[in-house]
């Protein structure tokens, strides 16, 4: 299981992959950068380099760490910084560019030394058909916008052919993360599953707030057992739910800017 590190501009990274390790994950995702510049400055890409070194050095060598770009970078400062990465041995790096830049992985894949991953923004077989193609190591689709359990398992099947693994996304509630899981469990070619437990988001509730009993994802060493529970194997806290639809929401995403007052991917 892949536990997750908060903040787009990670600090404290010790203390935070500590409680990771402490909660028995497997590897950590970690921010790479925050709002980057299209051509990114040396200290721009030295600060990548020392973020993952001090994940690195917290984590050891027989944990992983998995850095997401965020499509943050252009193409061109992605070739300059993944190489920069490879002493320090990321699991994958994930979205190196925006999905509308997917036309230009083929040309990242072949110059990175790192593993690259994409998909959450991904809908479907035909959209991860070009990037599988590409040559990425590992496909992320996200059950609640590609197509649920039977697309994402077409998805891991088609991820299978061309040597692809798989990790869905889901920094999302227990419904996704049970559906997730119950493709993980069927999936050979299954790499690790993206959780949200803890996550920088939830400020107020996380995947066990809606659950009537939290033991489906009681996680052992790092793993979530198999259970033999009907259906997606969870039971949905009707009233939490109903609670927190009256509260209502009014999250929307960050809106980055660049120092010119440009549009900056966040």
């Amino acid at each position: 299981l892949l536990g997750q590190l908060g903040g787009d501009e990670p600090a404290e990274l010790s203390e935070q992959i500590a409680a990771q390790v402490e909660a028995g994950f497997t590897a950590v995702k970690m921010n790479g950068a925050g709002a980057t510049s299209p051509m990114p400055t040396a200290a721009e890409t030295a600060a990548v380099v020392d973020r993952l070194a001090a994940a690195r050095e917290a984590l050891g060598p027989d944990r992983d760490v998995a850095v997401d770009f965020h499509g943050r970078f252009t193409a061109a400062g992605a070739r300059r910084v993944l190489p920069e990465l490879a002493a320090l041995h990321p699991l994958f790096v994930e979205e190196p560019v925006v999905p509308e830049h997917g036309h230009l992985l083929p040309g990242l894949v072949a110059a990175s030394p790192v593993p690259l991953a994409t998909g959450e923004r991904l809908y479907g077989r035909t959209e991860f058909l070009p990037v599988l193609a590409a040559g990425i190591a590992v496909a992320q689709p996200d059950l609640s916008h590609a197509g649920g359990i039977s697309e994402v398992h077409r998805i891991a099947s088609l991820a299978e052919t061309y040597g692809a693994q798989l990790a869905p996304h889901c920094p999302l509630g227990p419904i996704a993360l049970a559906a997730s899981l119950q493709v993980a469990f069927a999936t050979p070619n299954f790499l690790i599953q993206e959780q949200s437990r803890g996550i920088h988001y939830n400020k107020e509730a996380d995947p066990l707030s809606y659950l009537v009993d939290p033991e489906p994802f009681r996680f052992v060493a790092g793993h979530a057992p198999r259970g033999d529970a009907p259906g997606l194997g969870i039971t949905i806290d009707e009233a939490a739910v109903r609670a927190a639809d009256r509260t209502g929401h009014a999250w929307r995403n960050p809106v980055w800017r660049h120092p010119d007052g440009s549009f900056a991917e966040w």
